[in-house]
């Protein structure tokens, strides 16, 4: 063991450890571990009943265990006597392939033995609500284009700060936060850095915001598309890869278009390519249909795309290339799975850059007004259910995260959109209950 956690848990004065998983749909899971029993654990792995987490297991399963990353520690800025590990699922001794954590370490490893190491940043959009989730918390938050607004976002200080010193002290580097585009929607960014460490950051950030904001005697939100009327929470990605040192951007290159290498634009074809095939991780709730293929928020744009396409600097698109060695995507949305996200990310890319997948040319229009003008672009599902047949018929997620992922996540999919098919919603009952 590089790192003894027990000795890490004497000089911190850490007294309990979280030894936390993320199941297929993105619920963070953890057992409370006392520090006097962490040794063990650190080598034997905490236990748990994978039936009772969205993992595709039966009650007849024997037990899993978590085995924690010492490098992914964090202790609790509130709550400094606690430490948090991301793990990884193991049965019978071996990895669970069919597991988020497990199967972005072996992308991570297909694209290391090619040389090659992605680094992304994440941009997790929030809305702090009542703690019913009726309403925004902030009732004088109510512009028609409340992006960037000062007094909403200074009313909001006090759980800001306290998140944004809380990154301060992890190390993350966070660098900007601002009020987004609908009322009550926040967003804060950090440093990008290697795909795995965007991840369980990402899965802490989440839990962070929750907590934090509770403690403030509010809500934290990451659902898709809370509010009909206003901007949904999307989670968009900066992605680059870069060298097995970690030192040259691959992605780079000064005398292609738009500051890309011919390897990025295979690395963005394998994207377009396969988004069918994507839409189901990046987009995973029912509710995310609502935020994508979207009408016309209140502050006159849903800042999410509706076509399969990318672009310059313009954030009509499905993608985005802001500046050089990098692009965007924009597709993803708050509830993603943050370590589904990244494979899926990975796993598509490596399929173009394996398969010299051409992404075709950009578009340099407002696709918002004149989508209608590029004829024979791919159109993303409209509900969950097309999304999930989608990942299903697919072939190259298959090939590069694992038939037994790919059929368990598809499967407790079908589940839940069969789970909402048998709800009358309030809609029926308004419009069709006199038919």
């Amino acid at each position: 063991m590089a790192k003894d956690l027990a000795e890490i848990a004497k000089k911190k004065k850490i007294k309990y450890f979280l030894i936390s998983f993320v199941d297929l749909f993105g619920v963070l899971r953890s057992k409370l571990v006392p520090a006097r029993a962490i040794g063990d654990m650190q080598k034997e792995g905490a236990g748990f009943a994978g039936f009772a987490a969205w993992l595709d297991m039966s009650p007849a399963d024997g037990d899993m265990f978590a085995i924690p990353d010492p490098d992914s520690l964090i202790q609790l800025p509130w709550k400094k006597e606690v430490g948090w590990l991301a793990s990884d699922l193991y049965l019978n001794g071996k990895a669970i392939e069919a597991s988020p954590r497990v199967a972005l370490k072996a992308q991570i490893a297909k694209a290391a033995k090619k040389g090659y190491r992605m680094k992304t940043g994440v941009e997790c959009e929030y809305f702090l609500i009542n703690e019913d989730g009726t309403k925004i918390a902030d009732g004088k938050d109510t512009q028609s284009k409340p992006c960037y607004d000062q007094s909403a976002l200074m009313r909001r200080y006090d759980v800001i700060s306290e998140i944004c010193d809380a990154m301060i002290d992890m190390g993350w580097n966070p660098y900007q936060n601002d009020h987004e585009d609908a009322n009550g929607q926040f967003e804060m960014n950090w440093d990008y850095d290697d795909c795995l460490k965007t991840a369980d950051r990402h899965v802490f950030f989440k839990y962070m915001v929750k907590q934090i904001a509770e403690n403030h005697g509010l809500r934290a939100t990451f659902m898709p598309k809370p509010f009909a009327n206003l901007t949904g929470n999307g989670c968009h990605a900066h992605v680059s890869v870069w060298d097995k040192s970690g030192k040259k951007n691959l992605f780079h290159d000064k005398r292609g278009e738009l500051g890309l290498s011919k390897m990025a634009y295979n690395f963005l074809g394998g994207i377009m390519h396969n988004v069918e095939e994507l839409a189901s991780i990046f987009n995973p709730t029912v509710n995310s249909y609502k935020r994508i293929n979207a009408p016309r928020t209140l502050s006159g744009a849903t800042w999410s795309p509706n076509s399969v396409s990318y672009g310059g600097n313009n954030r009509t698109h499905m993608v985005r290339i802001p500046d050089e060695g990098r692009f965007e995507m924009r597709l993803m949305d708050g509830a993603a799975n943050p370590y589904l996200m990244q494979a899926a990310i990975l796993a598509a890319g490596l399929d173009g850059v394996i398969n010299k997948r051409d992404p075709g040319k950009r578009l340099d229009i407002n696709m918002y007004t004149e989508g209608h003008k590029a004829k024979g672009l791919k159109k993303l599902p409209l509900n969950l259910l097309d999304a999930i047949r989608m990942t299903q018929k697919g072939t190259a997620l298959k090939a590069q995260l694992g038939q037994p992922l790919i059929d368990a996540y598809c499967k407790l999919k079908i589940d839940e959109w069969n789970n909402f098919k048998s709800t009358i919603s309030q809609w029926e009952r308004d419009n069709t209950l006199d038919c």
